[in-house]
């Protein structure tokens, strides 16, 4: 059983920082990928990064350069630093896991079993 629980969105100016956090419950954390999604109003659901169960981490190009996957050493927590963020960057943030291997998953949200309830980013 797999229990994912974000926090940390809110309201920001353009420009500012978010650190969002997604607490992990599973009984075998290291063989799950952990992804973050992101959702605006009307728009399909696009992936923002992932932290795959080797360690690697790659982002959307979308990101890359000013958000940041990091996980704490017990793998019970999983973070999303946000900086420089934009307007474009507001959505509902998801955490998700799944038991998957290839890099090429990564942005498939079908590959991720197990998803959390969200929490919004708003940036004005």
């Amino acid at each position: 059983h797999v229990q994912l629980v974000e926090s940390g969105g809110g309201l920001v100016q353009a420009g500012g920082s978010l650190r969002l956090s997604c607490a992990v419950s599973v009984s075998s954390a290291n063989d799950y990928c952990l992804g973050w999604f992101r959702q605006a109003s009307g728009k399909e659901r696009e992936w923002v990064g992932s932290l795959d169960s080797d360690g690697r981490i790659n982002y959307a190009d979308s990101v890359k350069g000013r958000f940041t996957i990091s996980q704490d050493n017990a793998k019970t927590t999983v973070y999303l630093q946000m900086n420089r963020l934009k307007p474009e960057d507001t959505a509902m943030y998801y955490c998700a896991a799944g038991r998957f291997r290839g890099s090429w998953n990564w942005g498939v949200p079908a590959k991720y079993n197990f998803w959390g309830q969200g929490t919004q980013v708003t940036v004005s």
